[in-house]
Formats: C-alpha cells, sequence, structure tokens
C-alpha cells in the first residue's frame, strides 16, 4: 500500500468518477483502474462497487476512505512542514438541509482557513442525500434535524450507515413569513390562522416519505401547497406569494436580509438539529473548525 494509491482512491471517491479522477491526476484510466484493483486485492476488500451506472463506495470502501484521508492529511503537514513544499490544496464539504446558519458557518470557515487554494464544497440538498453523501464520505459532515415524528427512522438510517448524530440545539416551532404578510405583526401564529396561506416546502425527491421533510407536522393537510429546490426560491416566494414555511426560527439577517421573520407557531412540537458524522473516521482540522463556526453562527442568529 502507497500513499500515492491511497491519493488515487481520495481523488476516485471525490470525483465519483474513475474517468474524471485519471483527468485529475493526470493518468490513464486503465492505470488508475489496474492500481485500484491492486490495492483492494492487497488490502482484501471491495473499496468501489462497479455498476453499468458508474462507481459508488462499498460499505468498507466508506471505512477505509477515512483512514486513508486521515493518513494523506498527516503525510501532506509533514511534507509542507519539513521540505518547504507548497501546502496541498484543501478539501473540505458539508451536505445540509437548508439552514442559514450552516452557510454563515461556512463563510466564516472559508473567510479564516481558506488558503492560497482550496476545493471546499457545500450541499443544501435532500434529507436522504446527506446521510447517502457522508456514509460515502463525499461529505465530512451533513447537517438535518430530528424530533418525535422522524427519530425511530432517522436513528435506524443513521446506524445502518454507521453515523453519529450529535446535538447542536433544540428549537421550538417557528413559522419563517415575510415582513408584508399580516401575520407578522403577531406574537404567535396557529396552524388554523395558516390555512389560507400558501405554505412552502422543500422537495425530497424519489425519498419523499414523510420522515425525509424538512419541515415538521409534516403529515398535516395543506389546502395550499407549493414544492420548492432551493433556499433562494423559497424566500422569493414567501415575500411574493404571502406563503410560509415551518422551521427552527434560526435565522440571519446578514445573509438573508431583512424582509424574512420568524414568528413562534402554537404548537408543542420541537426538534433538534444537530450534524452527522461517519463513526469510524476522524474529522480533519477544517471539520472540526466548521463545527466551531456552526456553533458559534447559531449562538450569533437566536
Amino acid at each position: 500500500m502507497t500513499l500515492q494509491q491511497l491519493r488515487y482512491i481520495i481523488e476516485v471517491a471525490n470525483r465519483g468518477s474513475i474517468n474524471e479522477a485519471a483527468k485529475r491526476l493526470f493518468i490513464s484510466q486503465p492505470s488508475l483502474s489496474n492500481a485500484i484493483k491492486e490495492l483492494e486485492a492487497e488490502i482484501q476488500i471491495t473499496i468501489f462497487e462497479r455498476t453499468n451506472k458508474g462507481i459508488s463506495l462499498s460499505k468498507a470502501g466508506a471505512d477505509f476512505l477515512g483512514y486513508a484521508r486521515q493518513v494523506v492529511e498527516q503525510a501532506d503537514l509533514l511534507e509542507s512542514r519539513y521540505k518547504n513544499a507548497k501546502p496541498a490544496p484543501q478539501h473540505f464539504a458539508v451536505s445540509t438541509q437548508h439552514y442559514a446558519f450552516a452557510v454563515n458557518a461556512f463563510v466564516n470557515l472559508v473567510k479564516e482557513y481558506g488558503q492560497a487554494e482550496y476545493e471546499f464544497a457545500l450541499r443544501e440538498t435532500k434529507t436522504h442525500e446527506i446521510i447517502e453523501d457522508v456514509r460515502t464520505q463525499r461529505s465530512e459532515i451533513g447537517i438535518l434535524y430530528v424530533n418525535e415524528f422522524n427519530r425511530a427512522v432517522m436513528s435506524r438510517l443513521l446506524r445502518d450507515a454507521n453515523l453519529i448524530f450529535t446535538s447542536l440545539f433544540t428549537a421550538k416551532a417557528h413559522v419563517f413569513v415575510s415582513i408584508y404578510n399580516p401575520l407578522a405583526k403577531q406574537k404567535s401564529v396557529s396552524l388554523e390562522q395558516l390555512k389560507d396561506y400558501p405554505y412552502l416546502h422543500f422537495e425530497q425527491g424519489e425519498y419523499n416519505s414523510f420522515h425525509f421533510a424538512e419541515e415538521i407536522l409534516s403529515t398535516r393537510e395543506h389546502p395550499k401547497s407549493i414544492r420548492v429546490n432551493d433556499r433562494a426560491t423559497l424566500f422569493n416566494l414567501l415575500i411574493g406569494l404571502n406563503g410560509y414555511t415551518i422551521s427552527t426560527g434560526v435565522l440571519s439577517a446578514d445573509l438573508n436580509g431583512n424582509e424574512i421573520i420568524p414568528v413562534p407557531l402554537e404548537s408543542e412540537e420541537t426538534l433538534q438539529v444537530g450534524w452527522i458524522c461517519h463513526r469510524n473516521a476522524a474529522l480533519s482540522k477544517l471539520a472540526l473548525e466548521y463545527v466551531e463556526a456552526l456553533k458559534a453562527a447559531v449562538a450569533d442568529a437566536r
């Protein structure tokens, strides 16, 4: 097993394609494929599962990737310290539900720790994809919530994916509305008062189960309902259509302006927002710093 082989594995996992990784590594695709096969034979596990749709990390491969990242990261630190080598470009990725505080934390991380060269990724995506991204270590950190309704399902999925959940905060239910919405002036709103306004919620694709919804109270019927894919569209519809969505109440005016505000929802429901990571992979320095940035962003926004 060589450092070069570990770098190959990491690059293929980052790209999700042997062909794309080979281009980035400036080697031929057959050479890269052979190097991976030789490593798999040596350590006697299948790192990448190959199908007619491409490749994906196996469960054993995801575990191996975590250790490989640690070894390569430490080797890069040694080289940069003792060989006066140019620091290797930094890599960090996070997958998250649509939370402004997660973006704020990411911005602060890049400002504080971004070197001259880096390749970071912030994926605001569907709940199931967050779990899959962290399972396959496409992302080191995932951000999502659990509550009484989805806890059993989410706990099982995280356990099966060998992931652990760490709580950031517990929030009471709020609705986000525009400052022009008549409900914005109230100290709290009831579900009955919301029925005449469009309900906005995030699309979950093929995993559109109530348990994967980003919004609590997802089983309730809504006379007016609009699914969206991104936070900017949702906020535009909050303003343009006087719509509402149900969330944590944690919102950042720095990124989202002052036209959207949280109003407490008259409900006993709570949600526990936290971050997930792979059980067998030590977090990189950037991932640890991002967790600290998350805590600070939440404290500032609440």
